[in-house]
């Protein structure tokens, strides 16, 4: 055993002999004892799995609005997007009221929708009552209703019925302004249970919009005395319109689609996803979006319209038509039809009234018209389809326009009375079969060939398209020089290319549109027509 001093000697020795094994980088740190510690971060967790696919869960009742009558609590629908609370409309809106998005609420329309009641040729005052013809308007009406639906961006309406449409009667307005996030979408019930296919159509009526303009082609007094109105095309209820306002504001509808309409109300009287009836520039018509409509894309029976970016997939008659003295402009339109469906991409024409005026008359700007299938048919109009069918006393004023229909006949013209339809063209290329134009009655082919003046103002009935997608200019497009659409009117934007899409980069029709199998039209928000967003 060693003493104690000897164990001190030890101690010291060993002490020294564990300093002298340390290097320059191994001093221990003083106060340590020599031990260091390092704190490793924790490993990161793994990742969260991918959320499930979103649904919808109704809510729990609907909204109050300000209309007395209420909301409907129709009890609940179910398809592949979840399930909705159903909120039916009144039939009859009565005061001005708006439709919230709510997560889980749908808005439905059991059969025909007034909104306020017609207000008549002119708008009543106390001294000059109206007695209006829409059903529940008992009290003689001493001024407008001006009643005004208000529609949020997002809100999904549907169709109960095939008899449902939406009828915004005169001297009232709509204001159906969603975004390009937030589409408002006019559907049917079988959209919403997940029936439908890319070949569904026609399923409940459509939105359609009463004013007080000109028009022609009278049901109730006449053009000369300036006192025409006439009836919504099949509807069992008056439905009425005409006026002399050509100004008339019917309201707003801008990022918006209208899908699978077209019921037939009466014998050969089908509504369009959108019909527009004398309502006047004072009207907001941009980015809307017509799906797989049964009739047209959209119709507009006289008055004066301006309406920009709109869209026409899968009509199953024509994609755009003017009628009984309509006066209208448009710009930046993208008609695509489906493959073996759909009559003429344009239909101008005045309805037989050969001799009324205003003549029907038509200046479309920026406009891509593509017709997939072979026809011979037009109407019962005789003769082969054509893309574009200009007849009765109409005038019709094509500016940068491209026309696809490699299997038809591109331009047909049918002229009656002493003036007879007229066409002039401006930067238009046009993509035919061999024959191009065709002509019945005062016209020939050779005419109407004339008319559209190929070789001239930059005009060409031999075009080869170069599309870099469906419709998107390639490199024979581009090289067209386009026409200055302002010098035929100031609601046009100026451009210097033909088409509805300059380039790949230029995509105001995507996003807020559907996809099909007809068109893709870009990355949607709303996704597949045949099925419903969830956001």
């Amino acid at each position: 055993m060693l003493n104690p001093k000897m164990r001190g000697i030890v101690y010291a020795t060993a002490a020294a002999a564990l300093v002298t094994g340390c290097g320059a980088d191994d001093i221990a740190s003083p106060g340590t004892g020599g031990n260091i510690t390092i704190n490793n971060p924790a490993a990161p967790p793994p990742p969260p799995p991918p959320p499930p696919p979103t649904t919808v869960a109704a809510a729990g009742a609907c909204p109050s609005i300000a209309d007395p009558q209420g909301l409907t609590n129709a009890g609940t629908i179910s398809g592949p997007t979840g399930t909705y609370r159903i909120c039916q409309l009144p039939n009859l809106i009565k005061v001005s009221s708006s439709l919230p998005k709510l997560a889980g609420v749908l808005y439905s329309m059991n059969g025909r929708v007034n909104v306020g009641c017609d207000g008549g040729f002119t708008a009543p005052t106390a001294g000059s009552p109206v007695t209006s013809t829409t059903i529940g308007c008992t009290t003689p009406l001493t001024a407008d209703t001006n009643v005004t639906l208000t529609i949020q961006p997002g809100v999904i309406l549907y169709g109960a019925t095939g008899q449902s449409w939406l009828a915004v009667n005169r001297g009232n307005k709509i204001s159906a302004i969603g975004t390009a996030s937030l589409p408002i979408i006019f559907t049917s019930q079988d959209n919403v249970a997940g029936f439908n296919a890319d070949t569904s159509q026609g399923q409940w009526g459509g939105v359609v919009l009463m004013g007080r303009g000109v028009t022609t082609d009278c049901l109730t007094g006449t053009v000369a005395a300036g006192t025409c109105e006439r009836d919504t095309e099949g509807s069992v209820d008056k439905a009425i319109y005409g006026g002399r306002d050509n100004a008339y504001n019917a309201g707003s509808m801008k990022y918006v689609q209208i899908r699978y309409s077209g019921f037939v109300l009466g014998s050969n009287k089908e509504l369009q996803s959108l019909t527009a009836q004398s309502i006047g520039t004072g009207t907001t018509l941009e980015y809307i979006q017509s799906h797989n409509s049964s009739d047209d894309g959209v119709e507009f029976f006289g008055g004066a319209i301006n309406m920009k970016y709109y869209v026409a997939t899968g009509a199953d008659d024509d994609s755009l038509d003017i009628d009984t003295g309509a006066q209208a402009n448009i710009q930046f339109a993208l008609l695509i039809q489906r493959a073996g469906k759909g009559d003429a991409l344009l239909e101008f024409d005045s309805n037989g009234a050969e001799t009324d005026t205003p003549r029907s008359k038509m200046q479309i700007a920026n406009f891509t018209a593509l017709q997939p299938q072979t026809s011979s048919d037009n109407e019962g109009s005789g003769g082969d389809l054509a893309a574009t069918l200009f007849r009765g006393n109409s005038d019709t004023t094509l500016i940068n326009g491209i026309i696809a229909t490699p299997n038809n006949e591109c331009i047909r013209m049918n002229g009656s009375g002493t003036t007879p339809a007229t066409l002039v063209a401006r930067s238009v290329v046009l993509q035919c079969n061999a024959t191009k134009f065709l002509g019945s009655g005062s016209y020939t082919a050779a005419q109407v060939a004339t008319s559209f003046g190929t070789g001239a103002n930059g005009n060409n009935d031999a075009f080869t398209t170069s599309f870099s997608s469906l419709f998107i200019n390639g490199a024979n497009e581009t090289a067209v020089v386009g026409t200055n659409p302002t010098t035929f009117s100031s609601f046009f934007t100026a451009t210097t290319y033909i088409g509805a899409v300059k380039d790949a980069s230029d995509t105001w029709y995507a996003g807020w549109t559907c996809n099909s199998a007809t068109a893709t039209l870009g990355t949607s928000l709303t996704g597949l027509c045949t099925s419903l967003p969830t956001y």
